[in-house]
């Protein structure tokens, strides 16, 4: 058995007996071993041989001394991509014409993320195992693309492109930030200054800080790995990671590492974390929050290596502990902090300037920068036939799969059996279709693991089957609606009960908010979605299950709280994105929202956003009509034949009330009219590109709907006019002729009718609507105290 702790003393002898222990130790360029790397390089070499996972102890060092080389190249190519157009292998200095004349690029956190990738590539090596990995700062791609070339760990359109020659390096560098388009207006390169679907093993962008944070333990299925590249910054204002011991369960999650790069930096300014106390009250915090963190030499790719073993293996003897009765939850959860400078490696290093350009001037044209970046760039350069060597040995991975084809980036769950529709006639809250739908379907696929996030009152947005099915997940239960293995995510918290969702990507997944505070997870969804469509324009589509976004309690039926809980922006900001991504539904009744569940979790790699009321309403559609509405977006609900007529288009449960009052009254007085219920207004818009195109509704349908026979136009929408308007142009004509009604933020406490009169969107109004469009005295379609309640100077109770 080997020491825990080897001597330095030991070391010396080991080093004498191990030509390649001694080799590695004489490090390479800015990359130099500490007496406590040394001791934990030692004994991992000795757990790999012990386990049988490699040959001999040289073995393993000889990939260790390979791991220098290539994170001294990594580290070269990277500040190549940010200042050169090219590369030169023979290390022969760059001349005023090899740099770009406008460089760009996050050169700090990409140098730091360098050996922290490196690293993580060498332990898959070392192990035989293929983790996956995420990186909350997607900002410093270009740390995983020069290495992924190094490696061969590429995409089949970037293997072409970037070859591991000088050829391949030096358009690499060239293409990095060249804001190169093709002639449909893309970029034309397979790179991008974040982590897209072109970065191999991607599967986040990261173009939001803290992201990242909320999701990593969510993402790993059993007998996973993932580890997660987090930003100090972010971890020291994005407090919702903190939870993440809270949540883990080694039953049906995966080991997921933390691994912080501690730089001591955000943008232009010190963190916290760099602070002389700063790190240790941080270290003290996570221990408070369940974490067990592990600091470590964020300068040495190979203590990057030995952090991430230590985690696994402690994460490892923990569940055992667990096991045994031992241990309870929350498990201490191994946390790695890589305690770096911004920028290590480069000149500029522990500086503002490291974050994004060091060099006091563009090399092209000031001959002082060109000359710090030659003799900075020196010490990290690798010679050839010695870089050739390094990287053979992480390029020959034996069977396991290429870090590209990790199991987190090739989600592909089998399809979901969906269960029994159950429709109903008698008037209920539309939430109970999504209620008991979502629960048969989880028992009914003991297989994917569900996920429920929620940060409101489930039981209030009558998910009441849902909570006593799946209950909260809890570290000490206090009811029967609570469970150390409950799958419902409660925080309150938005983001982060969004995130443990768009994170279980090998599963079944709800969310359902307040319409208000659905805003709050806009930025994470609009992450997914976007990502998601690169996938499919790269030709490798995502592979998730799709699921509902459910915002209920909604505006319209929320006027017992203050204006701040009256908010469309959630389904309106949406509706703006690509819609064969997010699909934005307004069902109106129960069986509306039942027949459109199945093709919401059937697709894949996509969302939709559901706008659903909570209150009992009445259920207008019959069976036959809600899958029509599912399949067409809209459906004729019924209409007044006759002169002049109008068409009266409703979206939203109580504007469809409202719709068909004012429809009632139009009959009364003799004027022709047509009501459709236009449920998915996404599908009716101008297409933006060939991919939304396919689910707009063909133009025969449209005429059938929308007949250019009825000029005159009223809509009465859910959301704001002015964006209802701007989406649906194609159904609205002529502007003179048509009018949109909806919300106008006005509401404060009221109910429902009283919000509806706030905003001027009552059935009354449709009609004053109408009466303008055909020229027509109002009093001809209301009472006088109507008129005068529409009109400002009556009761508008009257209206109820």
């Amino acid at each position: 058995m080997t020491q825990l702790f080897p001597s330095a003393n030991e070391l010396a002898e080991h080093a004498r007996l191990e030509p390649t222990f001694a080799a590695w130790q004489r490090g390479y360029g800015p990359l130099q071993h500490s007496p406590q790397t040394c001791a934990a390089v030692y004994r991992m070499a000795h757990q790999l041989v012990q386990a049988g996972s490699q040959a001999d102890l040289a073995s393993v060092y000889r990939h260790f001394h390979a791991l220098d080389r290539l994170t001294a190249a990594g580290l070269w190519l990277v500040v190549h991509m940010t200042y050169a157009q090219r590369v030169r292998l023979d290390g022969v200095a760059l001349a005023a014409e090899d740099f770009k004349v406008t460089p760009e690029g996050h050169t700090g956190g990409a140098l730091n993320m360098v050996p922290a990738y490196a690293g993580y590539l060498a332990l898959n090596n070392l192990t035989g195992e293929t983790r996956g990995w995420l990186m909350g700062q997607g900002h410093c791609v270009a740390a995983i693309e020069a290495l992924n070339l190094l490696t061969a760990n590429q995409h089949p359109e970037q293997a072409e492109r970037y070859p591991c020659n000088e050829s391949g390096m030096s358009q690499l560098v060239a293409d990095y930030y060249s804001f190169e388009q093709n002639a449909a207006g893309q970029v034309s390169a397979p790179l991008g200054s974040h982590v897209n679907p072109h970065t191999a093993g991607g599967i986040a962008e990261g173009g939001y800080l803290g992201f990242a944070e909320l999701q990593y333990a969510h993402l790993p299925l059993p007998g996973e790995k993932l580890v997660a590249f987090l930003s100090d910054g972010a971890a020291e204002e994005q407090r919702g990671s903190d939870w993440m011991p809270r949540w883990w369960r080694a039953e049906d999650c995966g080991v997921a590492l933390p691994l912080m790069i501690a730089n001591g930096r955000r943008i232009e300014q010190r963190t916290e974390l760099a602070t002389p106390a700063g790190l240790d009250n941080f270290r003290e915090h996570l221990r408070h929050c369940g974490f067990d963190p592990i600091s470590f030499e964020g300068r040495d790719p190979a203590a990057f290596v030995c952090a991430l073993w230590e985690m696994e293996q402690r994460m490892s003897r923990r569940v055992q502990e667990l096991q045994a009765g031992v241990l309870n939850y929350p498990l201490p959860m191994p946390y790695g902090i890589a305690e770096t400078l911004k920028g290590f490696g480069f000149y500029g290093a522990g500086s503002n300037a490291a974050h994004n350009l060091p060099l006091p001037a563009s090399p092209h044209s000031d001959e002082a920068a060109r000359e710090l970046f030659n003799q900075h760039a020196a010490p990290l350069w690798v010679a050839p036939d010695e870089l050739r060597d390094a990287c053979a040995l992480f390029v020959a991975r034996g069977a396991r799969a290429l870090e590209r084809d990790n199991p987190l980036a090739q989600r592909q769950p089998p399809a979901a059996r969906l269960p029994e529709l159950h429709y109903q006639a008698n008037a209920c809250s539309p939430m109970l279709a999504l209620d008991r739908f979502f629960v048969e379907m989880v028992q009914g696929n003991p297989h994917l693991r569900p996920r429920v996030g929620n940060p409101d009152e489930l039981a209030s947005n009558r998910l009441g089957g849902v909570l006593k099915a799946l209950k909260h997940r809890v570290i000490a239960p206090e009811s029967d609606l609570e469970a150390l293995d409950g799958a419902i995510i409660t925080a309150l918290n938005e983001e982060a009960v969004v995130s443990a969702c768009l994170a279980n990507q090998g599963g079944l997944n709800l969310v359902a908010s307040y319409e208000a505070f659905c805003v709050k997870m806009l930025g994470a969804v609009r992450q997914r979605i976007i990502f998601a469509r690169q996938q499919k324009e790269a030709g490798r589509p995502a592979g998730w299950l799709g699921w509902p976004l459910v915002a209920t309690s909604h505006t319209w039926e929320n006027g017992k709280n203050q204006q701040s809980h009256q908010d469309t922006t959630f389904c309106e900001a949406l509706l703006g994105e690509m819609s064969d991504m997010v699909r934005v539904i307004f069902p109106a009744d129960h069986n509306s929202v039942l027949a459109l569940l199945p093709s919401i979790y059937q697709v894949r790699g996509q969302l939709a956003c559901m706008v659903i009321a909570k209150r009992e309403r009445p259920c207008i559609f019959s069976r036959e009509q809600a899958e029509q509405l599912a399949h067409d977006g809209a459906i004729v609900l019924a209409e007044q034949a006759g002169a002049q007529p109008v068409l009266l288009i409703a979206t939203g449960s109580y504007q469809l009330a409202e719709m068909q009052r004012a429809a009632a009254r139009l009959s009364e007085v003799g004027c022709a009219w047509r009501l459709v219920y236009l449920q998915e207004p996404g599908r009716f818009r101008q297409p933006r590109d060939a991919w939304e195109a396919v689910g707009i509704t063909a133009a025969e349908r449209v005429e059938q709907l929308f007949p250019a026979a009825y000029p005159v136009r009223v809509l009465l929408t859910h959301m704001r006019p002015e964006v209802a308007r701007g989406h649906a142009w194609p159904l609205l004509g002529d502007a003179r002729q048509n009018r949109v009604l909806g919300y106008r933020n006005r509401g404060g406490t009221l109910d429902e009718a009283g919000m509806l009169f706030a905003n001027q969107a009552s059935w009354a109004h449709v009609l004053e609507a109408v009466a303008a469009l055909l020229d027509k005295p109002l009093g001809e379609l209301l009472s006088a105290d109507e008129l005068a309640a529409v009109q400002g100077r009556g009761d508008p109770r009257c209206l109820r």
